[in-house]
């Protein structure tokens, strides 16, 4: 029995916080795990930056509010649905993942917490568990089922490692070099076709 793990920013939906920079012309919030191999140091990074210019979680999630879907996301995942069950395994937050789980129908979501001071302010972050994307692929194999799993971020190559077919979906140029062993897609209908070679 098959079952599919995904990222969800750069996968499905727009990177929030490159969206969040791009509103608030704040280049230094463009940084992602595509760029930071370090989930902790990037996330110490971004809130040190939101402290410095005031802004706090209304203001991200007003930013949010206004995102879509990646153009064919909404499509993929209704098939991929119809064929096989498919968790979202993600670094984003609870607080700030319900419009786009909304915009995707309500797929299954594994995500972090926010800490959150009484006006609005992010002082911290509370992880589901450490390398959690990987423990989630770990104790789902566990349970007898085979995963395939797709991300295209430094912080998705443990749960790539983890699965049984790992695919890199439009991943910079860095990863695509240190890791030859992933298959590598550009678009949904090639993501597709890379998981009917494994879905019954």
């Amino acid at each position: 029995m098959q079952l599919v793990c995904m990222d969800l920013e750069g996968v499905l939906v727009p990177e929030i916080w490159i969206a969040f920079a791009e509103k608030t012309g704040i280049e230094a919030l463009k940084k992602t795990t595509r760029d930071v191999p370090d989930y902790d140091e990037l996330m110490q990074y971004r809130l040190g930056i939101l402290s410095e210019h005031g802004l706090k979680l209304p203001d991200i999630q007003s930013v949010i509010d206004s995102l879509h879907p990646l153009e064919g996301a909404y499509e993929f995942l209704l098939e991929l649905r119809s064929r096989t069950q498919v968790i979202i395994l993600s670094d984003t937050f609870e607080q700030f993942a319900k419009p786009l789980m909304r915009s995707l129908d309500w797929p299954t979501l594994f995500c972090n917490t926010l800490k959150v001071d009484s006006d609005g302010a992010i002082s911290g972050y509370t992880l589901r568990q450490k390398d959690g994307k990987r423990k989630a692929v770990l104790n789902l194999k566990a349970t007898g089922f085979e995963v395939i799993a797709s991300g295209d971020s430094y912080n998705d190559l443990s749960m790539l490692e983890e699965a049984d077919h790992g695919v890199l979906f439009r991943p910079p140029e860095s990863i695509v070099l240190e890791r030859p062993e992933f298959p590598v897609v550009q678009n949904y209908d090639e993501m597709m076709r890379e998981f009917l070679r494994f879905l019954d």
